[in-house]
């Protein structure tokens, strides 16, 4: 497997996002599929697994942490605090944004418990709290790096503004924010900031949360608890809409001789080697197809012929609805 870094850690040049595992897409898969996806993943070269005190209200940390502790010194981990689940009067989680010093400090202890681990090499603040000013989140990250709980510090959907902020209190590893054909948002300015202070970008959800891996989805087949239930691009009409860029899209994975999800993700490669892209998966299958994406080449004229196929101008509906586009700090196109 290729590499890129992430400040002093040599990393997979694509990581596993492993929240699929757990939360998100459905019912989760079995403990013993989903321990077959992460020891494959390792076992193909994967040095980058990238988790959350969010996914399933802390069972994904659990589950990385079982399966992963005999292995641990072998790959780099991350994980996020800053939004997670809290208990309710009937005992039902809910989620909850909190970027309070204390509260972070106290997620990271229960990461630390669920992981199995001494230290998280990548730690996250999920989402900036907005009542909390970015300085003191991060300033209890750095007390935590003082500690040698986290070794660095990255941050996830935020402004550049909120980049450069940040990066003043204590040195950002990588930023995570979505990032595929479909969502071009870092396009704007967080990608320059993250180049401007030698930060590494991570980018999540890269093929378009399954929209970019060939066949049309059945969104009226998703799971109740599918969470693009609630994503406006897989509403009814938009949906339709968008449906019709994939025959022209997936000749384009055709001619590269490559799968769509391959392109997808080569794409991503090829738009700047401070790049991560950390696709997530339920299938061993797939995760074999994703990974294979490192070999594949695309040329100047076909990279100009995607990026004027899908983009924000030809995909319709926003990415999230309005609550969530309250709850990030990105830029938006106009």
């Amino acid at each position: 497997m290729k590499k890129r870094s992430i400040a002093s850690f040599d990393v997979s040049a694509i990581g596993l996002g492993c929240m699929n595992l757990s939360h998100a897409y459905g019912a989760p898969v079995s403990a013993q599929q989903a321990e077959r996806v992460l020891l494959t993943a390792l076992d193909q070269g994967v040095t980058f697994f990238d988790t959350a005190a969010l996914y399933g209200f802390g069972t994904n940390e659990t589950l990385v942490g079982q399966v992963m502790k005999p292995h641990r010194q072998k790959f780099t981990l991350a994980s996020k605090c800053g939004m997670q689940g809290v208990e309710q009067s009937d005992g039902s989680k809910v989620r909850v944004i909190d970027g309070r010093p204390e509260t972070i400090k106290k997620t990271c202890e229960d990461a630390l418990r669920r992981l199995q681990t001494d230290v998280i090499d990548l730690y996250y603040l999920h989402r900036w709290d907005k009542k909390v000013p970015i300085e003191d989140s991060v300033g209890a990250l750095s007390d935590l790096v003082r500690q040698g709980k986290i070794q660095t510090i990255g941050l996830s959907e935020v402004s550049a503004g909120t980049l450069r902020k940040a990066h003043a209190v204590h040195p950002i590893a990588a930023v995570q924010t979505e990032y595929s054909l479909w969502t071009r948002n870092p396009e704007i300015a967080v990608l320059q900031a993250c180049r401007d202070l030698g930060v590494a970008f991570v980018a999540f959800s890269p093929v378009a949360r399954g929209f970019l891996c060939g066949p049309a989805l059945d969104v009226s087949g998703f799971d109740a608890k599918d969470i693009r239930r609630s994503m406006p691009r897989f509403a009814p009409d938009n949906d339709a809409a968008n449906q019709k860029l994939l025959p022209a899209y997936n000749a384009l994975a055709q001619e590269a001789g490559c799968s769509p999800a391959q392109l997808a993700l080569a794409w991503l490669l090829h738009k700047g080697e401070d790049i991560i892209p950390i696709p997530g998966t339920t299938s061993v299958d797939h995760l074999l197809d994703d990974l294979a994406a490192v070999d594949v080449k695309l040329d100047a004229g076909l990279m100009a012929r995607l990026e004027a196929l899908i983009n924000q101008r030809t995909v319709a509906g926003d990415r999230y609805n309005a609550q969530s586009n309250s709850e990030v700090d990105t830029e938006v196109f106009g």
